[in-house]
């Protein structure tokens, strides 16, 4: 992971951010046919990204090499539907030309001490089909299959995953 550091996102890495996410969908997305990519692809825009003073218990990281973002990361430590020690790991995404050099994990890793700080005991997540194996080899187990809407037609099946912080 030489020469990249990890920092918080600002306002204006929104669009970086957004081509990170669907350079990986597209190069990354194993396991989804061309109907779920487009679907997929098309929730990825600059705005959806929650970045700066706009959210309370939103986290979103950056990863940067030679001034460029190659990956990000977002944790939501106060997710609506879970008790208040769970937060959600909602996206950790990596450059395709970056990836298997450990950027992944170090967002990953930030992300799970800025729970930790927060006090929290679990994290959960759902994988994408060829995330799975990322996220086991760290400590996450399966939990359930799930479905998760793109479109109003269009759902990708994925697995929801567990951790508990120590």
């Amino acid at each position: 992971m030489s020469g990249v550091g990890v920092r918080r996102a600002k306002p204006g890495d929104a669009e970086a951010i957004a081509d990170v996410h669907a350079a990986a969908i597209r190069e990354r997305g194993a396991g989804y046919d061309e109907r779920e990519l487009r679907a997929w692809l098309a929730n990825v825009h600059p705005e959806r990204y929650p970045i700066g003073e706009r959210e309370a218990g939103i986290d979103v990281l950056v990863a940067e090499r030679d001034d460029r973002i190659v990956g990000f990361g977002w944790l939501d430590r106060d997710p609506a539907e879970r008790d208040e020690s769970t937060a959600e790991i909602v996206a950790v995404y990596v450059r395709p030309d970056a990836v298997r050099e450990g950027i992944g994990t170090a967002i990953l890793e930030r992300l799970e001490g800025i729970a930790r700080e927060a006090g929290l005991a679990e994290l959960v997540l759902v994988a994408s089909k060829n995330a799975i194996d990322f996220y086991r080899t760290r400590g996450y187990d399966p939990d359930e299959t799930v479905a998760l809407e793109m479109t109003a037609d269009v759902s990708l099946a994925g697995l929801r995953m567990r951790k508990q912080l120590p």
